[in-house]
């Protein structure tokens, strides 16, 4: 008979389990639950996102209830309703608040429709060579300083400008300062915004679907119309909400391109330096706010924000 051989000593520190210390125990906890763990990761600068965009818009809200005092010019923090009431009813407000609503869409829609077919081109024609090199190409402008942009185009569509030069043989007239210029220079600088939305939302639908449509008999606009827009819908959304509250709020490019036409950018921009009337100008910052809400909700009902 043999005898075994015996068995090799064994390390008990090296088979041992590792201590239950907090952090591990903390740690073993979250990696069970993931979302859990998503959500204290994005609880902190939610928060302070929420508190800083919710704290901003109570103390544009008191502002609005003061007022200032007509002898010494400071501001009086009386609580009235007399600024929210002259923004309201006052014939000058509404006028310009109408103008920059109109602005604001047209601005949107042009975005939308030059956005459409570029997308398209670069979700489902092009290459994915051709692709990388169209997103750089449309992320782009957005490298370059506003300010430079809008100073571009005033140089462009001034007289003597370069769309004066072109047009002159078909005898036509290049916009000048004005609301035109200042609708085609929004549509310029805010279309990035709305291209990239559409290409995500164009990417998202399947080629087999275009295929069994062209497969089954349908033309290219029912192809469109039936299948491509209602999936694409709420991309166009999307980037109709940055372009329509760019618009909304912007007042720089008016100030460059737009000569004496007034936004409402430009009455907060004016009550808050030359008149120095603080409440006033916070008065009338809250009616694209109070219009986005209403866009907002709109758009909540038509339930494309459920698919975004």
């Amino acid at each position: 008979m043999t005898r075994d051989a015996p068995a090799p000593p064994t390390d008990r520190a090296a088979v041992s389990s590792p201590r239950a210390t907090a952090p591990r125990q903390l740690s073993v906890f979250l990696s069970k639950r993931p979302r859990l763990r998503l959500s204290l990761l994005l609880a902190a600068p939610l928060f302070w996102l929420g508190l800083v965009y919710v704290a901003a818009l109570a103390a544009l809200l008191i502002t609005a209830l003061w007022t200032v005092d007509s002898f010494t010019g400071q501001i009086s923090q009386s609580w009235t309703l007399d600024n929210i009431i002259t923004v309201v009813t006052g014939s000058l407000y509404q006028v310009v608040t109408v103008r920059t609503i109109g602005v604001a869409l047209l601005v949107t829609l042009i975005d939308i429709l030059v956005a459409l077919p570029i997308a398209f081109f670069m979700a489902k024609v092009a290459s994915t060579r051709m692709q990388r090199v169209l997103v750089i190409a449309v992320l782009m402008p957005l490298w370059a300083s506003y300010l430079v942009k809008a100073y571009a185009w005033r140089s462009v569509l001034s007289q003597g400008g370069i769309v004066e030069w072109i047009a002159k043989p078909f005898g036509l007239e290049s916009p000048g300062y004005g609301l035109p210029a200042t609708i085609i220079t929004l549509a310029y600088l805010w279309l990035p915004y709305v291209i990239l939305p559409i290409y995500a939302g164009l990417e998202r639908v399947p080629d087999s679907l275009l295929e069994a449509s062209s497969d089954l008999g349908a033309k290219t606009w029912r192809t469109l119309g039936s299948i491509v827009l209602p999936m694409l819908w709420p991309a166009i959304i999307a980037g109709s909400i940055f372009s329509f509250s760019l618009s909304m709020g912007d007042y720089i490019t008016v100030n460059i391109v737009g000569g004496a036409s007034q936004l409402l950018g430009n009455l907060v921009y004016s009550n808050v330096g030359a008149a120095n009337n603080l409440p006033l100008a916070a008065a009338i910052a809250l009616i694209p706010i109070a219009i986005m809400f209403v866009y907002l909700a709109v758009v909540r009902r038509t339930g494309a924000l459920d698919n975004l």
